[in-house]
């Protein structure tokens, strides 16, 4: 079977900290030339004009939660992978609190059946350390898994990994890149007493922060940090809030030779405390999205380099479960459509440059897993592309918002820039608002 033969041209190229113009010809699922100007040698060559447009490596969101297998009435990895790759993500790692839970090696490969059959964008799953599976852990194959997820904060099931004489075994055994969620889960239960005898079960929400508080995260993470430490593990820490914990990371050593590595979300960079009062229970998250004085921080931790990754922490629930009473309301909300429109809405806004974005999106998520061939844009490198209309407005409406759940915090704002075509493995799966009618997902490898 011919190769398909793809020619973008007249692109602004962002790319390893440049912005150029040119063209790019893809053959296959692979990017076969980059060049200033690329002519279409035969009439089977489909061309894209992206004049006015940039042109940036597919997003690899490396945490979200697509709640398949198990709870499937909120989202599935098709709905949300869809949701995805219109939202200029090409790439996800999904986190293994399903049900069941992804902490054999069986249960893990069922998710990858179903990523295979049904997913729009590029998959890998993390495998879940609990109190008991470490024989488990030691089985998984570390060129074919992203790598290990362990909550030291409450979680579904089982999964809260609370026991120090394990925890130090399993950073002491494994060679799989461990990410972590930290919150001191003693500390949050004591606040959340206090809480309840003061309100009962209806807290302000506006209280969240204080009882999923700044010393339970720094309390876990500055623990997590010093295991890492002593036991050589490669620690990843997921999802930031505090000021406080970003003084714990260092921007002495260039990325592929960190062993202690960071990561920020679109949530915790976009919200503050402040809105708790319009958001409600729909912007409740773990961490807690707290002050302004923390996001600031946050953001300055981020542009010198001791935060490496921009991630969603994309964790839909329907508006019925979010509506709850705050000790009932599950946290989580839906961020993939949304989380690249987010951070280019900053660059307008002159918070961040587009060459940053696409280092914290992209690259360096590629980098940090070790993902083979993704996230930049170099001959012999899958094909996985987002074109940007940067002037082109856009509104998040209810019939715009493609979650399974069908709704998004962003409900209301105007993004000044606009996804208008994602390419997977060479392929145009998105055009205009529009879907094409196949997949052509691939599992994600790496090289370690």
């Amino acid at each position: 079977m011919k190769e398909k033969i793809i020619l973008i041209k007249n692109a602004h190229i962002v790319n390893e900290g440049a912005v150029f113009c040119g063209d790019i010809l893809i053959e296959g699922e692979f990017i076969k030339e980059i060049s200033s100007s690329i002519s279409a040698k035969s009439s089977d060559v489909h061309v894209v004009d992206a004049e006015g447009k940039y042109v940036l490596p597919g997003v690899i969101d490396d945490q979200v939660h697509f709640r398949e297998p198990g709870l499937t009435h909120k989202a599935t990895i098709e709905t949300e992978s869809r949701a995805a790759v219109a939202g200029g993500i090409t790439s996800f790692i999904e986190m293994p609190n399903t049900i069941p839970q992804a902490t054999t090696i069986e249960k893990l490969e069922d998710k990858f059946e179903i990523a295979a059959k049904t997913s729009y964008a590029n998959y890998s799953f993390m495998f879940g350390g609990t109190n008991d599976n470490l024989e488990e852990i030691l089985k998984v194959d570390a060129n074919k898994v992203a790598g290990l997820k362990l909550f030291l904060g409450s979680s579904t099931g089982n999964m809260l990994v609370d026991d120090p004489i394990v925890l130090e075994k399993i950073f002491a055994s494994t060679n799989l890149l461990i990410s972590v969620h930290c919150e001191d889960e003693t500390t949050i239960k004591v606040n959340l007493e206090t809480y309840i005898a003061k309100y009962g079960e209806d807290i302000p929400i506006k209280c969240h922060p204080e009882i999923r508080s700044e010393e339970a995260c720094y309390l876990s993470s500055s623990k997590a940090i010093k295991l890492a430490e002593k036991t050589g593990a490669r620690l990843h820490v997921f999802h930031l809030s505090t000021g406080k914990e970003t003084k714990l990371f260092s921007n002495k050593t260039p990325l592929k030779d960190k062993k202690i590595t960071a990561e920020v979300c679109i949530h915790h960079l976009w919200f503050s405390d402040e809105d708790y009062d319009t958001k409600g229970t729909l912007i409740k998250w773990n961490p807690a999205v707290k002050s302004k004085k923390d996001r600031d921080q946050l953001w300055e931790a981020l542009l010198d380099d001791r935060i490496d990754v921009i991630a969603s922490d994309h964790a839909p629930h329907t508006l019925e479960e979010k509506r709850n009473v705050y000790t009932k309301a599950p946290s989580g909300g839906p961020l993939v459509q949304h989380a690249l429109s987010a951070m280019l809405e900053m660059c307008h806004k002159e918070k961040i440059s587009i060459e940053k974005v696409v280092e914290k999106m992209c690259h360096n998520p590629a980098i940090l897993f070790q993902i083979e061939k993704r996230g930049f844009i170099k001959e012999g490198y899958y094909a996985d592309l987002v074109l940007v209309d940067y002037n082109n407005p856009y509104t998040v409406k209810k019939d715009n918002v493609l979650y399974k759940c069908g709704w998004s915090p962003f409900e209301g704002t105007t993004f000044k820039s606009r996804i208008t075509h994602t390419f997977v493995n060479g392929n145009l799966v998105f055009e205009n608002s529009k879907f094409h009618n196949f997949k052509s997902a691939k599992r994600l490898t790496f090289n370690r």
